[in-house]
């Protein structure tokens, strides 16, 4: 195959881009370096993907639209994998019209100039965010747009464009709602990374309230999923791509006392947009796509620290 992936310097992307590649497939990055957070951590897997003969780098703004089109008119191509966001729930309370710039506007471009240049096949990478502050498990169906944050917002009407531009244009759809996802090579401002970042560094966390949970999802599985997507999803469908497990605050902590016994922990109140609970019901992506996750949160959280670890 060969797939264009937005966001390829991103956690997420960096990872899938490396797995496409070893499979022995043709990826084209498309990614600005967005600072959201330490730029360095996103050279770092470019400085990765350029030892691959079979992916091209490009750094191009997705409000650049020319210089996208360019991209796309240098198929053909099988499938995109549209990644690229600006993450992050409080900080899209600080600058909302960065993620209506960055995450409508910029998907608008893709997904437009996608169905331009003939790409069969659309994945749209969205988030758990836009189920906003419900119980679960939660089916696809749940989603009913009573979201609680600017990010969400944001991934909210990503998935409404798609929609619309697959009428548009045909291609088929499969948009991907991710689960709190962790592993190596982490986003610093999730939680998991920050907290075994400061425990290693001997320093307290914060926690922002009590009784709150996560469907956890590490990263392999994540990328497994969007794999299996590429490879035998069928038709135009929305799935959830999580653990189907979630863990609590408390569990976390715990689980993290036993790798750091002198953490130290700050309780702190709610923060405005969190939700309480994430907890995907996979039903769906099991039976369409054989998704089935391989990683324990236990094991998913060792891996990580012993990541760390050896790049102390």
């Amino acid at each position: 195959m060969k797939v264009v992936v937005t966001g390829g310097a991103g956690f997420i992307g960096g990872h899938l881009c490396e797995y496409l590649a070893k499979q022995g497939h043709e990826v084209v990055v498309i990614d600005n370096r967005y600072p959201y957070y330490d730029n360095g951590r996103k050279e770092r897997r470019l400085d990765n993907l350029s030892r691959y003969a079979n992916v091209q780098l490009n750094k191009v703004d997705l409000l650049d639209r020319e210089g996208i089109k360019t991209i796309f008119q240098d198929g053909p191509y099988d499938a995109l994998v549209h990644l690229a966001a600006v993450p992050g729930v409080p900080y899209s309370f600080e600058q909302p019209e960065e993620y209506i710039k960055n995450n409508i506007t910029g998907t608008l471009h893709v997904l437009e100039l996608a169905g331009e240049a003939q790409i069969p096949h659309v994945i749209f990478g969205s988030s758990s965010s836009v189920y906003g502050d419900q119980e679960g498990p939660l089916k696809e169906i749940d989603a009913v747009g009573q979201v609680v944050s600017p990010y969400a917002a944001s991934k909210v009407s990503g998935e409404a464009y798609a929609h619309m531009y697959q009428h548009r244009y045909g291609f088929q759809l499969s948009i991907l709602r991710f689960f709190t996802v962790y592993g190596p090579e982490g986003r610093p401002d999730m939680a998991i990374q920050k907290f075994i970042e400061r425990a290693q560094a001997g320093l307290p966390i914060d926690v922002y309230g009590k009784g709150t949970s996560r469907d956890y999802t590490y990263i392999d599985d994540i990328i497994m999923g969007i794999y299996q997507t590429l490879l035998y999803a069928k038709g135009n469908e929305v799935y959830n791509l999580g653990s189907n497990s979630p863990v609590t605050l408390e569990e976390l902590i715990n689980e993290l006392k036993l790798h750091y016994p002198a953490i130290e922990i700050n309780e702190k109140p709610y923060r405005m947009g969190d939700v309480k609970h994430t907890w995907a019901d996979i039903d769906k992506a099991r039976e369409q796509l054989g998704f089935t996750p391989a990683y324990s949160f236990r094991e998913g959280l060792k891996r990580t620290i012993d990541w760390l670890n050896r790049t102390r």
